[in-house]
């Protein structure tokens, strides 16, 4: 059986899931990774059974860095060449600050290193590199960078995380608002012509969306593949089916979740979906629907699929053309169907979501004509699921002011000055 993580399903026995082409990672060993982690006095990553409350339900921890990108006392300071960000490829949530990053065209300022699992207790790691070393920090394992900012620091290290290489310590892993930071601390190192992701006067709109998304959607499956209760799993599929609808009827008559452009909301959607049709589902037990069954949802999909930043980041498990014993018996789905799938036929779109825009041949905002740097700047709101206190993370109902089958910027978002 499948072993459960937090961002993923870990290969089968047979490592159809797994990159085996790697030439290092196959000659990384349990034993390897203990006594690396015993140079460093690298602390084992605790298992999701200690984020299960008392009736069965998925309690995400809060992410533990969470100092805030801005001008305040402590707060972070946006810089060129100085941040790297780890994500892993099994992992939906860290592929956003990627695919934003990339969009905003802040490659050259903002590193990234992509985390695999490594063998034995201490979780991400660096098993394609020939010493199993990070080459920026020299660390063995992402915790370590956890440890070097925190040495009482106790929990998981997650992807995504953003580092400070220079001081080979981890600064941020507020997956919440990492991408925010990236749009709007980072303004003065993206191109003049770098999209709006995040419009300064419909923050409020957005962040309001997201923080619904997350219950709903980007947690949704997680609370039903790491329930322990009947209860528990049928309240996030409860969770998780409901708020597909209202995505549905909401993307019937918008091209993206808020109208004719894409925003930071459609790339913390796309991650979740993408990887939930592909992967995650067989985690989850039975559906009502698949993604595929709801005609707009997969229809958006596949428009975003198509944009290279979001397909660049997609992972989709492979299959391995040299490796045929997973079709013996009673394999696994994935390694035995959905592997062999051609996805780039699946998801090939026909452009006809265009028709729904008022300004069909662009998918990006563009800032207002002379809005500098310093206007875009503004605080970034802080989420109730970064919460110390678990009983305000374990309320999953998150009250929205307009239902989330509605845009309440229909139309307001707009390309209309001239070049």
């Amino acid at each position: 059986m499948a072993e459960i993580v937090a961002c993923g399903i870990s290969a089968n026995k047979k490592g159809k899931i797994a990159e085996k082409n790697n030439k290092f990672k196959d000659k990384y060993t349990e034993e390897l990774a203990k006594y690396f982690g015993s140079i460093n006095n690298s602390k084992p990553r605790p298992i999701i059974g200690e984020e299960i409350d008392e009736k069965g339900f998925w309690v995400r921890q809060r992410n533990s860095l969470t100092t805030p990108f801005g001008d305040g006392e402590g707060d972070l300071k946006a810089a060129d060449g100085r941040y790297i960000i780890y994500w892993a490829s099994v992992c939906n949530w860290s592929n956003r600050p990627v695919i934003a990053r990339d969009i905003l065209g802040l490659q050259d300022v903002v590193r990234d290193y992509r985390v695999d699992h490594t063998p034995g207790p201490y979780g991400w790691g660096f098993p394609e590199e020939s010493d199993f070393k990070d080459p920026s920090t020299s660390v063995y394992f992402l915790s370590d960078l956890y440890v070097n900012a925190d040495s009482s620091f106790e929990g998981r290290a997650t992807t995504p995380t953003l580092a400070d290489f220079k001081e080979k310590k981890a600064v941020n892993n507020d997956y919440h608002r990492l991408t925010n930071y990236l749009e709007v601390q980072f303004r003065a190192f993206q191109p003049k012509d770098a999209p709006d992701l995040y419009p300064v006067k419909y923050r409020k709109e957005i962040d309001e969306f997201n923080d619904w998304l997350f219950p709903n959607i980007n947690d949704g499956h997680y609370r039903q593949a790491f329930a322990r209760s009947i209860g528990a799993y049928e309240d996030g599929q409860k969770a998780f089916s409901e708020g597909l609808e209202k995505l549905e009827k909401r993307l019937a008559d918008n091209r993206f979740l808020f109208g004719d452009y894409i925003t930071d909301s459609d790339i913390r959607l796309y991650v979740s979906l993408i990887k939930w049709e592909t992967d995650f589902y067989v985690l989850a037990g039975p559906q009502k629907k698949r993604i595929i069954e709801y005609k707009n949802i997969w229809e958006y999909i596949k428009e975003l699929y198509n944009i290279p930043e979001f397909k660049r980041y997609t992972n989709i498990p492979q299959s391995n053309s040299n490796d045929r014993s997973a079709l013996e018996g009673f394999g696994n789905y994935i390694s035995r169907i959905a592997a062999y799938i051609d996805w780039d036929k699946e998801l090939k779109t026909d452009g006809s979501r265009a028709k729904l825009s008022s300004d069909p041949t662009h998918i990006y905002l563009k800032h207002p004509k002379g809005e500098t740097a310093e206007d875009y700047q503004s605080e970034i709101s802080e989420t109730k699921w970064n919460s110390p206190d678990a009983e305000i993370r374990a309320d999953k109902y998150f009250l929205i002011s307009q239902d989330a089958s509605i845009n309440p910027l229909k139309g307001l978002l707009r390309n209309d000055e001239e070049e």
